[in-house]
C-alpha cells in the first residue's frame, strides 16, 4: 500500500482548526460536517461528541492495526465500537482532541481515514474470505488494495459529486453487494470479473447494469477511472438527493448508461496506461487436528480454519480488542477481516487456535438471529430516525427465552432511516425507520420489508409491507417464530409457501 501520510498530512492544519471551532460552538453541524467528513469523522447527534471512520481495505484488520486499535482505545479510554457495513471499524464519544490525534496516529500505521465519509472514493469492499474460502476463484485482496490505493490517489485530483463505493465479490453470497454497488467486481472461475455499475441502496435503490461479463483482472483500474470519469461528466452536481450514480440510470436508462460507461472505459484504455501486476500472498501454514462448530470454517488451505465472532449489533465491548490482540500474537498468519453485515472472521488458524478464539468470543451472538445486522442508530447518528440498536437488543431479548432452533426466524436487517446503512431492502425481513399514526398520536415505528436477497442470480430488493410501532415488533417476531416452529420449518422454506400467513401474522402487529 502507498503512503498517503506525506500527501494528506497538510490537510490536518484545516481540519484541527475547524473541529477545535465546531465543539467550541463557532460553526453549525452542516458547516463542519461539509470538511470533517472528509477525514471519516462526523458529529454524534448532540454535536457534543464525535466519531472516526477508520478506513481498512477490504475490512483486513492485520496484528499492527488491531495493536493500534486497542492501545487507542485504552489511551483515550474509549467506550464504543461499532463494526459497519463497510467493513471499517468507527471509535464513538470522542472529544475534538482526541479525533485529531486518532487520525494522525492512525496514519502513522497505514490506516487512512481520508475519504471516509463526504464526497470522496469511499473504503474498497471484499468478500471476507477471499483467499481462504474453498470456493474461491482467486484471491480479490490484492486487487481491492490496488484499487483502493488508486482511488485515495484521486482525493486531491477529482472532485466528485457524492461518494463513490468500489468493492470485489467471491463468492455466491455477494457479501459487498457487488452487484448493486456504484461500482462492482464479481470473480470468475477463469479469473476474470464480471463487472456492474450505477447500483446502490438509499433511497430509490437499483441493481448495477453490467458492463463487461469478462474484464482482464489487469484491467481493474481502467474500469475504475472510467467509472470516476461517468461520474463527474454526469454526475449531479446541483441536487445532492440525486448525486449518487444509480440517478444516471434514470437519465440514460440501463442500456443508454452501459453505452456511456463504455464510452469513457474506451477512452481512458487509449489515453492511460493503467494496467497492473499483483502477488497474491501464499499463506505456507499447515495445521494439524480438525475441529467443528457452527462458528468455524474450513479454508482451502489444509488444517486450517476461519473463527466467526458476530458481536450484537457489531458493537462489540472495547475491551475485547486487547485481550483478541493478545491472543493472536503468537499466532503465525492469524489475521481479522470485518464482514458486510458487521461480524469478523479471524482466519488462518490452526484446530487449537480456533478453539482459543472460539471460547475468547463466546459472548457474541448465539444463531444467525442474533447475528443480525443494525445500524448505530439515531441516539449517535444525526441523521437517523429511530435506534436501530436499541430495538435489535429488544427483539434479542424478547426472542432468547423462545429457544427457537437454527433458522426458525432470519437474520435481520435494520436500519434508522432510508440511507440503508443497515441494508434492509436486502433482507428476508428488513425494518427501515419511521412514523406510524395511531389514535394516541404519532408513535415511534419502524417499516417493515421483506423478500429481499442479495445473493449472486437471486438479487432482490424487499419489498414494503406495512409499519409496526416499536413495542410490537418484537411480539411480531415471537409470534412469527412459533407459527414457524409449529410447523417444523425454517423461515427460508416457510415463507415460500405461507405468504399469505405471513402477511396475516404482520398485519396483526401493524394495527
Amino acid at each position: 500500500m502507498k503512503d498517503f501520510k506525506q500527501e494528506f498530512w497538510p490537510d490536518m492544519k484545516e481540519f484541527r482548526d475547524v473541529t477545535n471551532r465546531f465543539y467550541q460552538g463557532e460553526l453549525t453541524t452542516a458547516q463542519y460536517k461539509s470538511i470533517s467528513g472528509e477525514f471519516g469523522s462526523y458529529a454524534q447527534r448532540g454535536g457534543k461528541r464525535g466519531m472516526l471512520r477508520l478506513r481498512l481495505c477490504g475490512g483486513r484488520i492485520t496484528k499492527d492495526s488491531l495493536r493500534f486499535i486497542a492501545d487507542s482505545i485504552e489511551k483515550y479510554q474509549i467506550d464504543r465500537i461499532h463494526f459497519t457495513t463497510c467493513q471499517t471499524v468507527q471509535l464513538h464519544n470522542l472529544t475534538a482532541e482526541t479525533i485529531c490525534s486518532l487520525i494522525e496516529e492512525a496514519w502513522e500505521h497505514g490506516i487512512i481515514t481520508r475519504g471516509g465519509g463526504g464526497n470522496y472514493p469511499r473504503n474498497v469492499m471484499v468478500s471476507p474470505l477471499t483467499g481462504a474460502a474453498p470456493e474461491d476463484s482467486f484471491d480479490l485482496m490484492p486487487y481491492a488494495a490496488a484499487a483502493s490505493d488508486y482511488l485515495l490517489g484521486l482525493i486531491h485530483t477529482v472532485k466528485l459529486p457524492r461518494k463513490l463505493k468500489v468493492c470485489f465479490a467471491g463468492s455466491i453470497e455477494n457479501e459487498p453487494h457487488a452487484t448493486f454497488r456504484d461500482l462492482g467486481f464479481v470473480a470468475n472461475p477463469d479469473g476474470t470479473f464480471a463487472v456492474y455499475s450505477a447500483g446502490g441502496l438509499g433511497n430509490n435503490p437499483k441493481m448495477g447494469v453490467c458492463v463487461a461479463e469478462q474484464a482482464m483482472a489487469e484491467d481493474i483500474l481502467y474500469y475504475i477511472k472510467a467509472m470516476v470519469d461517468t461520474f463527474t461528466s454526469y454526475g449531479n452536481y446541483e441536487n445532492r438527493a440525486r448525486a449518487r450514480t444509480r440517478y444516471m440510470q434514470d437519465t440514460f436508462g440501463p442500456e443508454g448508461y452501459r453505452n456511456v460507461f463504455l464510452q469513457k472505459l474506451e477512452q481512458v484504455m487509449h489515453s492511460e496506461q493503467l494496467k497492473i501486476s499483483v502477488h497474491p500472498e501464499i499463506i505456507h501454514k499447515q495445521g494439524d487436528g480438525t475441529i467443528s462448530h457452527p462458528r468455524v470454517t474450513a479454508q482451502k488451505q489444509p488444517g486450517l480454519y476461519a473463527v466467526y465472532f458476530h458481536p450484537i449489533g457489531g458493537c462489540p465491548n472495547p475491551a475485547i480488542m486487547r485481550r483478541i490482540y493478545d491472543t493472536i500474537v503468537p499466532m503465525k498468519d492469524v489475521e481479522l477481516r470485518l464482514t458486510p453485515d458487521e461480524g469478523v472472521y479471524f482466519i488462518h488458524c490452526t484446530a487449537s487456535e480456533a478453539e482459543t478464539l472460539l471460547q475468547l468470543t463466546d459472548d457474541g451472538a448465539r444463531n444467525s438471529f442474533e447475528a443480525s445486522t443494525a445500524c448505530i442508530g439515531n441516539h449517535i447518528c444525526q441523521i437517523g430516525l429511530r435506534d436501530s440498536q436499541a430495538l435489535l437488543k429488544s427483539c434479542i431479548d424478547a426472542v432468547r427465552p423462545c429457544g427457537f432452533a437454527e433458522g426458525v426466524l432470519p437474520r435481520l436487517h435494520i436500519s434508522g432511516c432510508p440511507s440503508s446503512c443497515g441494508t434492509h431492502p436486502i433482507g428476508s425481513i428488513g425494518f427501515r425507520g419511521a412514523v406510524k399514526q395511531t389514535k394516541d398520536g404519532p408513535k415511534a415505528a419502524f417499516a417493515l420489508f421483506t423478500g429481499g436477497c442479495a445473493e449472486l442470480g437471486k438479487e432482490k430488493f424487499g419489498e414494503e409491507l406495512c409499519v409496526m410501532t416499536e413495542e410490537n415488533i418484537p411480539k411480531f417476531l415471537i409470534e412469527l417464530g412459533h407459527s414457524i416452529a409449529n410447523d417444523g420449518e425454517t423461515f427460508e422454506n416457510w415463507i415460500q409457501k405461507n405468504q399469505e400467513k405471513f402477511l396475516k401474522i404482520a398485519e396483526t402487529y401493524a394495527g
